[in-house]
């Protein structure tokens, strides 16, 4: 299987080099006009494109959008016109309304489309949502979803990310969605800035707290921070009227007990997304290879990514007007 890569930075590098490491795939092309394509395609042996329309006319099997947000458009759209399989970063744009034109665009085609949402191929979630659909849990009341940052991004990052709830809180609604099977309907969020000063500058919250009714009266609570000093903290709670599960409690956890001989989390704390998520990347990708031979339709796809970020529209309203937004309201703004 041949594979085109668009995009090189942090994540576009860390997808070749686990691409490079899956038995299906054979060669890799790569192309990205700001990064040293040589530089990785040396590290991962793979081949140089000059150009996104290079990496298509080079006979690949499909490829891997992982290139600026505002760019996400047109490579994917390209790609759909060559009908070539896609593998795209989330977001599909930078704003719902660029997004849905992308839905439109799309759904009349035959071309299989992939978003990157994570956290549905790590061990736990998917544990997590097995465990709700087979009933073990009863109905729930109350689900907690954790993300919390080591350290804010850089100044330049935070100014076109949107906003936490569309950069990172995203994660945390689209897996809420998928481990409960549910749809959420309102929403209450709030924030503050108490560390650093280009966020509040940028007009963006460093701390965030949301509130999300589903429409079967669930109730998920969403916290995220910018800054957790001890590491980098995912965690899912799922309370039912039969049982209680967690995913994230385990020994990497950067959560610190202070009860009396307690020793849990007794080892090295995670401290980066990539450390955390790693297997769930390479699943990701393998889920990838199965979409682009056919042997799976896509498991993200733009439809569902779409869904979390209405949830990440009304959030980011709510925290500017200070009330609850319902989810029609940002669809038919």
């Amino acid at each position: 299987m041949r594979i085109g890569i668009m995009g090189l930075g942090r994540i576009g590098a860390f997808h070749a080099e686990t691409l490079a490491g899956l038995d299906q795939v054979g060669s890799i092309v790569v192309t990205d006009p700001f990064a040293d394509a040589t530089a990785v395609a040396a590290r991962f042996g793979a081949e140089v494109a000059d150009s996104p329309e290079a990496v298509l006319a080079a006979g690949v099997d499909g490829v891997v959008i992982a290139a600026a947000t505002d760019a996400h458009p047109g490579l994917l759209l390209a790609a759909v016109e060559a009908g070539v399989p896609v593998f795209c970063e989330k977001p599909v744009a930078r704003t719902m309304k660029d997004a849905v034109e992308v839905l439109n665009a799309v759904q009349a085609g035959h071309v299989e489309i992939q978003i990157g949402y994570n956290r549905r191929f790590d061990a736990g979630f998917v544990a997590a949502r097995a465990a709700v659909i087979s009933g073990e849990l009863g109905p729930l009341h109350t689900v907690r979803s954790t993300t919390l940052d080591p350290a804010p991004p850089p100044p330049a990052y935070v100014a076109a990310s949107g906003g936490i709830f569309r950069d990172c809180s995203v994660h945390d609604f689209d897996i809420i969605r998928w481990v409960t099977g549910r749809q959420v309907t309102e929403v209450y969020a709030t924030g503050s800035n108490r560390g650093a000063d280009y966020i509040a500058a940028a007009g963006d919250a460093d701390t965030t707290a949301a509130i999300l009714t589903m429409d079967d009266g669930t109730l998920a609570l969403v916290s995220n921070s910018r800054h957790n000093a001890r590491g980098y903290d995912v965690r899912l709670e799922l309370h039912g009227f039969t049982d209680s599960i967690a995913v994230g409690l385990e020994d990497k956890l950067p959560l610190r007990s202070v009860e009396p001989g307690v020793t849990f989390p007794a080892d090295t704390p995670h401290d980066f997304f990539m450390d955390r998520f790693a297997a769930a990347y390479r699943a990701e990708l393998t889920a990838f290879t199965e979409v682009v031979a056919g042997r799976r339709p896509s498991p993200c796809t733009v439809a569902d990514a779409l869904e979390a970020g209405w949830i990440a529209e009304a959030c980011t309203l709510s925290l500017r007007e200070h009330r609850t937004i319902t989810i029609e309201e940002v669809r038919t703004a």
